[in-house]
Parts: C-alpha cells; structure tokens; sequence
C-alpha cells in the first residue's frame, strides 16, 4: 500500500491485476512444457483480440 494514496485505488488496482493474473497464470509446475505453452499462446491471443 506505499504507493497508493487511498484504499480504494488499491482495491480498483488489485481488482484488474487478480483477473489479468489469472488470465495468464496456467500453473506451469502442473503440465507439461508443450501443453503450457499451447494454453499461454492460446491466452495471448484471446488477451489480443480483448485489447485491440
């Protein structure tokens, strides 16, 4: 909370970073180096198509 003046900025901030988080957190340690990089791809494409 150092740099944030109000609660309620950390709260509006935390809020976008958990589901961007989420979004592209595939729990490496849990599949196999092909299949994780099929799902980031896959996650990279979608975040794309979101942003553009």
């Amino acid at each position: 909370m150092q740099r944030f003046r109000a609660v309620r900025t950390l709260q509006k901030f935390a809020a976008a970073h958990a589901s961007i988080h989420n979004h592209f957190n595939h729990d490496r340690h849990l599949n196999r180096r092909d299949i994780f990089k099929q799902n980031r791809s896959a996650a990279m494409a979608e975040w794309r198509q979101l942003a553009a």
